[in-house]
């Protein structure tokens, strides 16, 4: 069975925007189709911050894989063992949260990468080859090729190791977590500081400098997140489920409550 592609990362190589669909709360295998209904490219599974068991990530990746949408999961920090073990079971990319320097960029793209570009460990036949992969060498390199490996700047370190961060081979995406590098400058929530604006210049030059890709994460409103993508961000978080759930409720509410009452007799 011929290898799953990882469209987002053809996307974003040809210049093209790639959109996230964050999933926190949703657990149905209904969650990549919305995706892909609502126009996204991946699937954010935030495995970070929500309360996902391996079997529901498994799942939710898995049913991702005919939609054409990317299944990528985030995980805690540091946690290679959750990484590969998603990876196994469906994931075509990783997002690894608050790595701040070259050495720990090196580290995960050896663990997420088979030999010779990395250790990663084979587990079998995996979901990505519809469990019916070629030989295991060739499998590998074609694997190799389709895994999205995506690491966040979210310090003031990180900010300053970015273009030796960026230089790490099997690193494909510096994906600036605006949230928390916001909190880290003293500056929590301002998405339109100076400060912030000079992270994503800097983090975008050493991007440009490397052929590596710009992410934002954590801007969601219309001018500030407009500016980041005209400086060249090409992975775009455009929220989460919660987000969307809320804006689209709130709207509804405000429609119905809003109009006219008949007049009591």
């Amino acid at each position: 069975m011929p290898l799953v592609a990882n469209n987002t990362k053809r996307r974003m190589q040809a210049g093209e925007v790639a959109l996230g669909f964050g999933v926190h709360h949703l657990r149905s295998v209904a969650a990549p189709a919305l995706a892909a209904a609502s126009g996204h490219d991946w699937l954010f599974l935030d495995n970070e911050h929500g309360a996902f068991s391996v079997n529901e990530i498994a799942q939710l990746c898995i049913a991702s894989l005919p939609t054409g949408v990317t299944p990528l999961v985030r995980v805690c920090a540091n946690a290679i063992d959750e990484a590969t073990r998603a990876l196994d079971n469906g994931a075509l990319g990783i997002v690894m949260p608050h790595v701040d320097t070259a050495k720990e960029a090196r580290h995960i793209a050896e663990a997420f990468h088979y030999p010779p570009r990395g250790r990663r460990s084979w587990g079998g036949p995996p979901a990505v080859y519809g469990y019916r992969p070629p030989s295991m060498a060739e499998a590998q390199k074609a694997i190799n090729d389709e895994i999205l490996t995506v690491v966040m700047i979210e310090s003031p370190e990180a900010l300053k190791n970015s273009a030796d961060i960026a230089a790490v081979d099997g690193i494909d995406v510096l994906l600036i977590g605006t949230s928390d590098l916001s909190s880290e400058l003293g500056i929590a929530g301002q998405m339109g500081h100076p400060k912030v604006i000079d992270a994503y210049a800097t983090v975008g030059s050493a991007c440009k400098k490397h052929g590596k890709i710009l992410g934002m994460g954590g801007v969601y409103d219309e001018e500030n997140a407009s500016r980041y993508v005209g400086m060249g961000a090409l992975f775009v978080l455009t929220g989460s489920d919660h987000s969307y759930i809320m804006m689209g409720a709130d709207a509804r509410s405000g429609f119905f409550t809003g109009l006219p009452r008949a007049a009591k007799s």
